[in-house]
């Protein structure tokens, strides 16, 4: 048995042709065609390694913890098939792998390989003298909120020097990687038991991507436009909201691109006798929907968590087809294990997908999502309740592994350190408790007890919260079920005013 996971970053279920999207998107329509199309999958953990670690690990990631590396005490899906003669295999241009807050993630695989280059990188060493603006940067300077002007000054300098290195479109991280992965599958795929993970960190921010690419999109004029948005208000014209949408588009495009090439080697070794194939991602983005970009600075609207998700089950070989069963990101561990005839650990909250692929088959009620400490949302795959802080009481980061995104925590941090009683899944061990420090954009997400209440049937776009007490009072019922079912922490049940029974 064999499987293959395609994984992106940051892109957007409704922007997508075979969703409905308004630009073309062949591969993924090809790919669609091949496969089971689930058309209510929703992120957990938000963002980026949060979510790697529930794709790991099949459970929630935000309720105990912010960005964070894999703990001890976690059952590693990649590392379990490892040891259960299951080759595991990732390439990727994801750099965050290779920082403080990831550095656990890449050794859970047999083997490896990372990609350098892709936005801010520590990687080309550029030290002469830098302009005072760097270019891809949508936003002026006078209406940056503050956390931007440092990431503009470092990252974007940062991401400049890389660029440099880019000299072909074969140079392109995310082309190295698809062409990695292409290799492993030309080298192996007569072999078996096997799974192999190509992971891009694109169409993530900035939406560089080849001239070849972008002269179909976009006028000469329009390709010199910024490609880098901010995660702040909309405050730029039309126009400019046009040409950033463009530039996504066209790095989407190339994704797409990429995507046919696997779906090439897919039919060139009949690799859908016997290979099961997942594509997924993260997370989306804002692009100017709610007057937003980016995300993490604004309520948790669907274009960021509503997610696409293909799978192709060569046990069922279920093809062009749709479910409409609400399933997560938690729940492709427990699939692949399962697939590979793996024994599921206790631990994981996600549920093998295997009936649902088949038959549409539900395995949940409702799922919940959401950032460390900020808001929290929860869905039944109709309605969509985004429940405010309530209460902005003290929290806390749960773990072994002291390290935020870049850095370690500092001894400032862990000078107050507590030991906590070992959660369920700490397998008998206590962890320590430090006091949480929150992004600020996190926090600011929603104004202190302004929930959000949306009719997805009715209201698609979000438009226009509904007043429904009873739908929001069986949406709390679920929650703290959620939360109880997740073995929360006490403090979040008062943040967000959520009674324990």
């Amino acid at each position: 048995m064999k499987a293959i996971m395609i994984m992106y970053d940051s892109l957007r279920r409704d922007l997508l042709s075979c969703y409905g999207g308004p630009f073309s998107t062949p591969n993924f329509t090809r790919l669609a065609e091949h496969t089971v199309q689930f058309d209510h999958n929703y992120v957990g953990s938000l963002p980026c390694m949060p979510a790697r670690r529930e794709l790991q690990t099949g459970r929630y990631n935000f309720l105990h913890r912010s960005w964070g590396p894999m703990e001890p005490f976690d059952d590693a899906m990649p590392e379990i098939l490892k040891q259960h003669s299951i080759y595991t295999h990732i390439v990727t241009d994801h750099y965050h792998y290779i920082e403080d807050g990831g550095a656990t993630y890449m050794g859970r695989y047999s083997s490896w390989e990372c990609n350098r280059g892709q936005e801010s990188d520590a990687w080309i060493a550029d030290l002469s003298p830098k302009k005072t603006e760097f270019a891809p940067c949508l936003l002026a300077a006078d209406k940056m909120p503050p956390f931007m002007h440092d990431m503009k000054k470092h990252a974007g300098w940062q991401n400049e020097a890389n660029r440099k290195a880019v000299q072909k479109e074969e140079d392109f991280p995310i082309h190295e990687t698809f062409d990695e992965g292409l290799a492993f599958l030309d080298q192996n795929s007569q072999f078996d038991n096997w799974f192999l993970q190509i992971e891009t960190f694109d169409p993530h921010e900035p939406f560089f991507s080849p001239d070849r690419v972008q002269q179909k999109y976009m006028s000469p004029d329009q390709m010199a436009s910024p490609d880098w948005p901010p995660y702040a208000k909309v405050h730029e014209s039309e126009e400019e909201v046009h040409r950033m949408r463009l530039k996504y588009e066209a790095l989407t495009c190339y994704c797409d691109e990429q995507l046919g090439r696997v779906l090439d080697k897919m039919d060139a070794y009949n690799l859908w006798e016997d290979t099961m194939l997942i594509v997924n991602t993260d997370h989306g983005f804002f692009l100017g929907e709610h007057d937003w970009w980016g995300k993490g600075s604004m309520p948790s609207y669907e274009e960021l968590v509503h997610t696409p998700l293909f799978i192709y089950d060569p046990r069922c070989r279920c093809a062009g087809v749709h479910r409409n069963a609400l399933v997560q990101t938690i729940d492709l561990a427990p699939t692949l294990l399962e697939y590979f005839h793996v024994e599921i650990p206790k631990d994981m909250q996600g549920i093998p997908l295997r009936t649902t692929i088949a038959d549409d088959r539900p395995v949940r009620q409702s799922g919940i999502f959401g950032y460390h400490s900020g808001p929290i949302g929860i869905t039944d795959g109709r309605y969509v309740l985004l429940r405010a802080v309530a209460n902005p009481n003290t929290t806390y980061e749960y773990t072994l592994m002291p390290t935020h995104m870049k850095s370690l925590f500092t001894p400032e941090e862990l000078k107050d350190i507590q030991l906590h009683e070992p959660f369920s899944f700490t397998k008998g061990v206590k962890v320590m408790q430090i006091e949480a420090k929150q992004q600020a954009r996190y926090a600011a997400q929603q104004p202190l007890g302004q929930d959000l209440l949306f009719d997805l049937e009715k209201d698609p776009k979000q438009e226009h919260p509904l007043e429904d007490e009873k739908i929001k009072a069986d949406l709390l019922t679920q929650l703290s079920q959620q939360m109880k079912a997740s073995e929360a922490p006490e403090e979040l049940y008062t943040r967000y005013a959520v009674p324990e029974q």
